[in-house]
């Protein structure tokens, strides 16, 4: 009896939702779940193509980066997936996509500003950029620095608050409370993106939104007071 197969399959359709959504292209990106309870971390097998994917083909890892089950080697994203879970807790899955627009602003070093509604909706401000790594950083345990840079990004940031991260240079780690709520977040990044790009485009003097308005639209859907959608 495989005591992973509800995490695994969880993990399967988030990653099935990646290319679903548009978000990757070839075998760009991945997505991990967390089973918190038992301390094991599910991800997408490196360089496997998304068509031929199975549920039993996540990797089973634990929060130390010990393979504990699957056939195939993790995806080269692992260690940064993992330093998240250990860093910013109540998070469950984490999704790492090369969104074009989302990229774009990573490779720009441009944080993505919060210039209306639809961004306010998922991301209580503007989503971070972080600073570029450094050649030691690089040179070193590159997909755990990757995920050190991230954390440090979020030292007087809340994480539950604006679930997504642009990787100078790199693209997007986006996280949730689920699987398909990570890759819900990344297309949403991706949206806002690509509508913060065409506003400034239109009117380069664009301003934020303002604070009233910001509070307002993620406060509705998030928090205790929230009351959008149905119970």
């Amino acid at each position: 009896m495989n005591k992973y197969r509800d995490l695994q399959q969880e993990c399967y359709e988030a990653n099935l939702a990646l290319p679903k959504y548009g978000l990757v292209d070839l075998t760009f990106g991945n997505v991990s779940v967390l089973d918190a309870a038992k301390g094991i971390v599910a991800i997408k097998p490196s360089g496997v193509d998304y068509e031929k994917l199975k549920a039993e083909d996540m990797v089973l890892l634990d929060l130390g980066g010990k393979q504990v089950g699957g056939n195939f080697r993790p995806s080269s994203d692992t260690a940064t997936h993992i330093r998240l879970y250990r860093a910013f807790a109540g998070i469950r899955s984490v999704a790492h996509s090369h969104s074009r627009y989302a990229v774009a602003f990573a490779q720009a070093a441009r944080s993505i500003p919060c210039l209306g509604t639809t961004h306010a909706d998922y991301f209580h401000g503007e989503v971070p950029v972080t600073r570029p790594m450094t050649a030691k950083e690089i040179q070193g345990s590159y997909e755990l620095e990757t995920g050190n840079v991230i954390v440090e990004r979020f030292k007087e940031l809340d994480p539950l608050h604006i679930p997504a991260v642009l990787v100078h240079g790199h693209g997007p780690f986006v996280w949730g409370t689920s699987g398909l709520k990570a890759v819900e977040n990344a297309f949403a990044l991706e949206l806002v993106a690509e509508m913060a790009w065409r506003t400034m485009q239109i009117n380069p003097q664009a301003g934020p939104l303002s604070t009233a308005l910001l509070d307002k639209h993620f406060l509705r859907k998030h928090g205790a007071g929230a009351y959008y959608g149905q119970k």
